[in-house]
């Protein structure tokens, strides 16, 4: 999020980083429905809300002026946690192969080993592709369609194909999170070879 003249960039009492401590809350309220209460029409209500909610902080940041610190902390913080929590209790919960969850994680552990790369030359991160936006967006679509194709109930089987379209989301999602992170290291040799190492 970039500055904007004027506001106080200190504030921590904003609505949008009030959705994000709501969204954090939320990953426990999911957990527990999903493995311990085996709730999942409760559960997949809760992805929705948190999903939701992450794209109401961010319009509501821009449309109220609401900046702050925390928010570009919080935020993409809350966002990562999602990513690595739902997948993994889903796959405890036996609905996600843990091979997908193994390639995840993975692509995150080895995104997050290159940020010290770009510290040296003086940066912090690199702009967000729109590829691993759609990545990101077919991953959040597919956990909660494949939950929602839990919810077994009698009569026709609409499940099913709920369940069916949200591996397709995740099937996509999961080559795009591969592609996004090859051209992210493409774009981090362009940086290591043009950007002097910063000194002091």
């Amino acid at each position: 999020m970039d500055a904007h003249p004027g506001q106080s960039r200190e504030r921590v009492l904003t609505v949008p980083n009030v959705l994000s401590v709501l969204r954090l809350v939320l990953i426990v309220v999911f957990v527990y429905l999903l493995l311990v209460t085996h709730a999942y029409g409760w559960a997949t209500a809760v992805l929705m809300i948190s999903g939701a909610s992450d794209w109401a902080d961010g319009k509501i940041a821009r449309l109220l002026d609401q900046y702050s610190r925390l928010g570009e902390l919080l935020d993409p913080a809350v966002d990562r946690l999602y990513m690595v929590v739902v997948p993994v209790a889903m796959a405890i919960a036996g609905m996600i192969p843990w091979w997908i969850i193994a390639i995840l994680l993975v692509r995150d552990g080895l995104l997050a080993a290159t940020l010290p790369l770009l510290r040296s030359r003086g940066l912090t991160a690199l702009p967000v592709t729109y590829i691993g936006k759609a990545a990101t967006f077919a991953l959040m679509s597919a956990f909660p369609l494949i939950l929602l194709g839990q919810c077994r109930t009698d009569g026709v089987q609409w499940t099913d194909v709920v369940g069916a379209l949200g591996w397709g989301f995740l099937i996509w999602g999961v080559y795009m999170y591969l592609w996004s992170f090859v051209l992210y290291v493409v774009q981090v040799t362009k940086v290591l070879r043009e950007l002097p190492r910063v000194t002091g």
